[in-house]
């Protein structure tokens, strides 16, 4: 694997991790330092093992073998899946599921946070019949009432609209700017160059490559990126 020199403050180490499922191997990744003080993202072909590696982060899976240690103290990781279903319920039920988990969380935040993802005015309509963009956005703002320092997004902008993709990278900003630390997969390369300071580069279920935004899209030092790069800029 490519690694640059950079220097994180803040980060999580992974060693010697396996992740299998029927025999297969997702993930395999010797040794990776993911940068968490700064917007990562995690880009690859599709099937590459990017949402494993999320959901490994977050604490859904364990591996089969080898470790993750983290330089800070994650307190709480939050992780918005792709495709998240929705409850047949309102969309201030389907926020105030969080509760679940923390019930500390007052009716008072959650009303602060539908005006935030400017829901508001959809608070009583069925979730379920809520746009995409705006089903998108009820789980970016279910994830903030759980108060995160660490944000896991698996495609937080796919198949929304430009107006909506804007909104929702905004949101990104923000958790960075409040202190969350953020790590997104994206197949929108420009995109990733708008709002990312640092790329994971993903093939096969290996980080092939490390470092920051620009000399990666610039001069890719793998085999693997420089293919992944020239077919995504061809059908971009």
């Amino acid at each position: 694997m490519h690694k640059s020199n950079e220097l994180h403050q803040k980060f999580i180490e992974l060693k010697n991790i396996v992740v299998s499922s029927n025999g297969s191997v997702i993930l395999d990744i010797p040794d990776a330092r993911i940068p968490a003080d700064r917007i990562s993202a995690c880009i690859g072909p599709n099937g590459a093992g990017k949402t494993t590696l999320l959901k490994l982060l977050a604490g859904l899976i364990t591996p089969d073998s080898g470790s993750i240690t983290y330089s800070f103290t994650p307190a709480k990781t939050a992780l918005v899946l792709h495709h998240t279903p929705m409850l047949k319920a309102t969309t201030r039920a389907n926020l105030s599921m969080v509760k679940d988990s923390d019930p500390n969380i007052t009716n008072e935040q959650i009303d602060a946070i539908l005006e935030k993802i400017n829901l508001s005015n959809f608070a009583d309509r069925p979730a379920h019949k809520l746009s995409a963009g705006e089903r998108q956005k009820l789980c970016l703002g279910r994830a903030v009432l759980l108060e995160p320092n660490l944000m896991l997004l698996d495609e937080p902008t796919a198949n929304l609209d430009p107006n909506t993709t804007e909104q929702v990278e905004e949101m990104i900003r923000q958790f960075f700017n409040q202190g969350i630390e953020v790590i997104f997969s994206s197949h929108q390369l420009a995109q990733v160059k708008r709002i990312a300071e640092h790329i994971i580069f993903i093939d096969h279920g290996q980080i092939k490559e490390m470092g920051p935004v620009d000399p990666f899209f610039l001069n890719p030092q793998t085999s693997a990126a420089k293919r992944y790069l020239h077919q995504e800029l061809l059908t971009d």
